[in-house]
């Protein structure tokens, strides 16, 4: 599909009732997960990296079609410069590539504090040292001095190169939130700038949702805009779906497939969200 939603994680026991069915073992959550939405994001990775064992299973837990979209481990992207870790990033794309067709976009996160200033030379070297393996990738900046001139255009021209994505984090819904009739709440995401340029044949957003379904209509239906645009242009595009209240985050994804589907953009229906009289297929191996 040119378009793949999901959410941040897949093993969450909060979503028992909604796509899991009760008493759903732990080891079963990605099978189920993976028959509700087409894509995750997989923040697993930022905290630890799967042996081949766990991606064997990755891969007989979900669909043909399904996509990882991996972070890059926090232990390789958050120690000051990111040259020293360079062999350790070579090796994990090389191990996530086992995934096959099923891994999507693998996508660096910088912290608040690797700025351009210091930064811009020794990020150039990791990425173009990077760009020549097999894998789609994406970056996300979040210090602030990325989003002004020069250093946007600066990168913009440095990704576009190298045919790296430029994440979007999009938390407005959260500190915006007045503008939809809510009040913000609590968020460990941090509010930066949206830019839309795109500089590889796919875009990947991360979509901050308000816990209230409702307040998140007047950002969804722009993106639905955007994302008709984009896919006018043939883009990939893989939007997750976050919340700061996580048991919200499949009913905020289903509301965004809601959305798309309504402004015309043709995508596969989604199975129903679980009812007591759903009927309950586990895997008995």
């Amino acid at each position: 599909m040119p378009i793949s939603i999901g959410c941040a994680i897949w093993s969450y026991p909060g979503w028992i009732g909604e796509i899991y069915p009760p008493k759903t073992p732990a080891k079963e959550f990605l099978r189920v997960y993976s028959n509700h939405f087409p894509a995750v994001e997989g923040n697993t990775t930022f905290y630890a990296i799967p042996d081949r064992a766990a991606i064997d299973r990755w891969i007989a837990q979900t669909p043909p079609g399904f996509k990882f979209c991996l972070k890059f481990p926090r232990a390789i992207t958050h120690n000051g410069l990111l040259v020293p870790y360079l062999l350790q990033a070579q090796a994990f794309i090389t191990q996530m590539q086992e995934l096959g067709d099923k891994l999507g976009v693998m996508f660096i996160q910088l912290p608040p504090n690797y700025a351009p200033s210091e930064g811009f030379a020794d990020l150039t070297a990791f990425l173009t040292a990077l760009s020549d393996r097999d894998v789609s990738l994406a970056l996300e900046v979040r210090h602030l001095d990325w989003f002004d001139s020069p250093h946007r255009e600066r990168l913009n021209e440095l990704l576009t190169k190298l045919g790296i994505g430029r994440v979007i984090l999009d938390s407005r819904p959260i500190y915006e939130a007045d503008k939809s009739g809510e009040v913000a709440i609590a968020c460990k995401k941090p509010r930066v700038p949206i830019d839309l340029t795109l500089t590889a044949p796919f875009s990947l957003i991360r979509y901050v949702s308000h816990p209230v379904r409702s307040a998140n209509q007047i950002w969804l239906n722009g993106w639905a805009k955007q994302v008709k645009i984009w896919l006018q242009q043939d883009t990939q595009v893989y939007m997750f779906v976050h919340c700061p209240i996580e048991v919200k985050s499949p009913i905020n994804a289903r509301y965004l497939h809601e959305v798309l589907v309504s402004s015309g953009i043709s995508l596969a229906p989604l199975p129903p969200p679980f009812s007591d009289d759903s009927p309950v297929q586990l895997n008995l191996f």
